[in-house]
């Protein structure tokens, strides 16, 4: 009897994650070492297996430990590397912030239309994601950075709900406030992370001489998790 290879650790053997097709020709992505059985095995007919990885491989924040951080509606108001003001603490200019990842992860992360949460500074990565899609997409027409840099500065005078409000991509990802000063609290750490966002987005966007970088404004017709931005 024929018995498939095993399997690396990251990959699943399951049913649901295996498709096998059977040919009467070689298939050209049949591993040799499994054409080799098989055509020890079934001299007259081809079996092609193929596997996929059932471990979405999503890049999660660092910043895992909050003990000491303040927080808002379940969302850690993490410190930055901003001028910009609000209630973000500082952060040191030498280390990287959640900002950087977000920024950093971004072109991975994207893909992916699940995102399995481990720490509250996952949940605002995930927030960050999304934000970075949607400038991304006001970018997609602009040619210039100056045109660029006008459609960031609208964005940011844009409103920013927070949970609990029209408009909040993400509903159950944060908790309702409780008061009133807890949902201003969130509202202006989130309207700070954004711009600061938006600030280093253009870096990337846009090339030293003002013209578009392909490699990232093209990642504005990506939906993260399945988001359809307007």
């Amino acid at each position: 009897a024929f018995l498939p290879p095993r399997l690396p650790p990251a990959i699943s053997s399951t049913t649901s994650d295996a498709a096998c097709l059977i040919s009467l020709a070689p298939a050209a992505t049949t591993p040799p070492g499994l054409l080799r059985v098989l055509n020890r095995s079934l001299p007259s007919v081809d079996v092609h297996c193929t596997w996929r990885s059932s471990i979405a491989m999503v890049y999660h924040s660092s910043f895992s430990d909050d003990d000491g951080i303040t927080k808002a509606c379940g969302c850690p108001l993490l410190p930055l590397k901003t001028h910009i003001k609000g209630p973000a603490p500082a952060s040191d200019s030498d280390k990287a912030d959640i900002v950087d990842e977000a920024i950093t992860f971004f072109r991975a992360n994207v893909f992916f239309k699940n995102f399995h949460v481990k720490s509250l500074a996952d949940k605002l990565l995930i927030y960050l994601t999304s934000y970075i899609n949607i400038a991304l997409k006001r970018l997609e027409s602009c040619r210039t950075l100056a045109v660029g840099t006008k459609a960031i500065i609208n964005l940011g005078l844009e409103n920013v709900p927070v949970p609990g409000e029209p408009g909040f991509p993400f509903p159950g990802l944060f908790t309702l406030p409780e008061s009133e000063e807890e949902a201003e609290l969130l509202r202006n750490y989130l309207k700070q992370i954004r711009e600061e966002t938006s600030g280093r987005l253009l870096n990337c966007a846009y090339r030293a001489n003002g013209t578009p970088n392909k490699w990232w404004l093209a990642f504005a017709k990506r939906k993260f998790m399945n988001l359809v931005i307007l």
